[in-house]
């Protein structure tokens, strides 16, 4: 990736905590590649069973690599981080874990799919229930120190950043992450081979990845909060064949969110006969949630976007 600087994956953490020692300091404009462990923390592999879910930690997911301090940062400041290059593993994993994504009430049994795609050309990759997959890697986590004191969880995202998810925080983007403590600390992992907007499952293609990014610095931005950019279409991967689309319409984004991607999850089984816990999984690596209206007054609408190439 021909980076300035370099991290190995086993330079990660667990928690947010602006107490944990820099592994690097850089420069703004330097560049840094970085070594991923995927978000299980390495208790899935290639190998795995959905026998392995059962006995998953949960303090040991979504490690991110680092700290690394910028130099100059301080709050009020703004990390501008430019995604150069990503380098994928070549498997994955997608699960159903009980109790967590946006459908736990209906799917309260484990799931597992662990994938096997090429890295190099990126091809589209088999599901095996049915159907193929194209792939866009992107980082699932990525943050700043917070300005609290203590450890704090990686699973929600914060003002600082952190589990976003964004699915569009792959190769070109620039993401700006408002500073909190001095040095910025910045810390990244969670990376995926292809996730759909919203992640309803609570998990995407997981894959542990190099990620190449170049460090820059606003002064004085006072962002609220992060913000992105990207340097050309971000759905053209997926555009081909063009979507299928549900909707779900009520007083309640959450629950109008949830009869969409159920609609559509009726929609894949009824069409292919996929199991439906497959279809839930796919549907979070690759379909979009999108609030198509929230000014009509009483009732709001989100639309879930799957795309029909994926099952072409």
């Amino acid at each position: 990736m021909n980076c300035t600087h370099t991290i190995h994956k086993d330079c990660h953490h667990f928690g947010w905590d602006n107490s944990i020692e820099p592994v690097l300091s850089v420069g703004p404009g330097e560049t840094v590649e970085i070594s991923t462990v995927d978000s299980s923390g390495g208790q899935l592999t290639p190998d795995s069973t959905v026998n392995d879910l059962a006995t998953l930690s949960f303090d040991k997911v979504n490690p991110v690599t680092g700290p690394i301090f910028i130099e100059g940062a301080a709050p009020g400041d703004a990390v501008a981080l430019t995604f150069l290059d990503l380098k994928p593993s070549g498997w994955g994993w997608t699960a159903n874990i009980p109790g967590f994504g946006l459908l736990a009430d209906q799917f309260p049994d484990p799931a597992l799919h662990v994938w096997s795609y090429d890295a190099a050309s990126l091809s589209p990759a088999a599901y095996g229930p049915g159907g193929r997959l194209p792939l866009k890697p992107m980082i699932g986590t990525v943050g700043l120190a917070p300005a609290e004191s203590g450890v704090h969880s990686v699973v929600p995202p914060r003002r600082m950043g952190g589990n976003m998810d964004i699915r569009d925080n792959g190769i070109g983007t620039t993401l700006y992450l408002p500073v909190e403590v001095e040095g910025g600390l910045l810390s990244l992992g969670d990376t995926h081979a292809a996730q759909g907007d919203g992640e309803i499952c609570g998990t995407a293609l997981e894959s542990p990845m190099d990620v190449a990014v170049k460090v820059d610095l606003l002064k004085a931005a006072n962002l609220p909060y992060p913000r992105f950019e990207t340097d050309g279409p971000v759905t053209r991967h997926l555009d081909t064949k063009g979507y299928q689309a549900s909707t779900g319409i009520g007083e309640d984004l959450m629950i109008a969110a949830r009869d969409a991607v159920s609609d559509m999850i009726d929609w894949i089984t009824g069409t292919t006969g996929m199991p439906a816990v497959d279809a839930y999984m796919l549907c979070s690596v690759c379909g979009d949630l999108r609030i198509s209206e929230i000014v009509d007054i009483p009732n709001w609408v989100v639309s879930f976007y799957f795309p029909k190439v994926v099952l072409d």
